[in-house]
């Protein structure tokens, strides 16, 4: 998959641009849904991704690109559900993320990206 960081809160995934996080599953892009986490965004001073949020599970390996600074938090539920699941997952800043994904097999591998902070 061709996936380009362009830098904070912007990348390209295909040719196509994107300002807004999204999820990666089975190939295909939407838009990631943080509705259901918004309720936790006091408790970290940020939205994080908690396990309500629509996580691709259907994977080997998840990569979670945590932002431009690496500041988005993930929850402990989120951990403990990829352990259980038997899923390999990768938390590291988008730019890593998006490298990570330019050879990742797609069959095996899904992905959520945070553009910002």
């Amino acid at each position: 998959m061709k996936v380009w960081y362009i830098g904070f809160g912007e990348i390209k995934i295909e040719g196509v641009r994107y300002t807004k996080d999204v999820v990666i599953e089975g190939g295909k892009v939407r838009p990631r849904d943080k509705t259901p986490s918004k309720a936790f965004k006091a408790r970290y001073g940020h939205t994080p991704l908690s396990a309500q949020e629509a996580i691709p599970w259907d994977c080997q390996q998840l990569i979670i690109g945590t932002g431009a600074h690496g500041a988005l938090p993930i929850m402990d539920e989120v951990r403990a559900e990829a352990q259980r699941r038997g899923v390999e997952l990768l938390a590291v800043p988008t730019s890593e993320a998006c490298a990570l994904l330019k050879g990742a097999d797609l069959g095996t591998t899904n992905a959520i990206l945070h553009l910002t902070c």
